[in-house]
């Protein structure tokens, strides 16, 4: 019998002898819209705000034998992360997603020597793919192609001072410290760790960060030593 897990900030399921089991269906997140009422209008206006809504992920499971100490103790692990985590399992290998877990009861009846339960998620809408973790190293005018739907918001470091182009959105690097990173998600700039602001050093030309749509995304550089590009591919 197939013995899948999952992992959780790094918390393996098997160090409880938790077993997950069944394919869950990847539905879709529901987009972010309203529904504006119109007087005198038939239909309500749908006003689209641009995103995805997180998304409640179940995960069905049953422990193999001490049921009572292995999910106190899973559920205290699990629990002990007050922000997103990355979540990935066996079953789809190649995503992973970033995830909160939900508080779950259990049960202290000491009698228990294994059982079935089911653990909540709330995830981010985007299932990211492990290949975008990727990094690609551009030091000379290229395309990078995004064969997915959805838009990526890159990690890019950049090397030297100069500037660069994603789509026609630049950046401009005025003082660097051998390197700089640029976070198109968190629309910041540092050095190793948010700690390190790097953001008085760029230059946003049209304000704002580059992403990479779908299709073709042209690149330039310029005065920079070279780029390195994780390109962050997702779906929903």
């Amino acid at each position: 019998m197939r013995k899948d897990y999952f992992i959780f900030g790094g918390i393996d399921s098997r160090k409880y002898q938790v077993v997950r089991y069944g394919d869950q269906l990847a539905n879709p997140p529901e987009r972010d819209r309203d529904f504006v009422s119109v007087p005198g209008r038939n239909g309500d206006v749908i006003v689209d705000n641009g995103r995805y809504n997180n998304k409640i992920v179940p995960y069905k499971a049953y422990i193999i034998n001490k049921y009572n100490s292995n999910i106190t103790g899973l559920r205290n692990d699990l629990l002990s992360f007050t922000d997103y985590q990355r979540l990935e399992d066996s079953i789809n290998p190649d995503q992973f997603r970033m995830a909160v877990a939900i508080p779950f009861e259990v049960d202290e009846h000491g009698i228990l020597r294994a059982g079935e339960f089911e653990i909540k998620f709330n995830c981010k809408p985007q299932r990211f793919l492990k290949s975008g973790e990727q990094k690609i190293e551009v030091t000379a005018a290229t395309t990078l192609y995004n064969e997915y739907s959805e838009t990526a918001l890159p990690l890019i470091r950049a090397y030297g001072t100069g500037s660069f182009s994603i789509g026609g959105v630049a950046i401009q690097i005025t003082a660097a410290n051998g390197y700089t990173d640029i976070d198109c998600e968190l629309m910041e700039a540092y050095k190793d760790t948010l700690a390190t602001d790097c953001n008085a050093n760029i230059v946003l030309t049209n304000g704002k960060f580059p992403s990479l749509k779908n299709g073709a995304n042209q690149i330039t550089i310029s005065g920079l030593t070279k780029l390195e590009i994780t390109p962050r591919w997702w779906i929903v």
